[in-house]
């Protein structure tokens, strides 16, 4: 089973919210997930995502793949935490 960390779709329409989840590739967008690990929310300014960056290093480390907007949303993260 292939693993893949991306965003589900939540939210009414013209008005989107998503879920950063843990999916297995082959599911649906919107389909069953492993776990929630953050939200993003695009139409909010300013700090608009919250992510859990100690489960998503996790997956990471399984050999999880993030797609390219997961990918950048935790860039941000890690940019903004404070060395350890």
């Amino acid at each position: 089973m292939s693993v893949a960390i991306r965003l589900r779709r939540d939210g009414g329409k013209n008005r989107p919210y998503y879920r950063i989840v843990v999916a297995d590739k082959q599911s649906p967008r919107d389909g069953k997930f492993l776990e929630l690990v953050g939200t993003y929310d695009p139409k909010k300014t300013g700090n608009n995502f919250t992510v859990k960056l100690e489960r998503v290093e996790h997956w990471l480390s399984k050999g999880a793949k993030a797609s390219a907007t997961v990918a950048s949303l935790v860039k941000k993260v890690r940019k903004s935490a404070p060395a350890a």
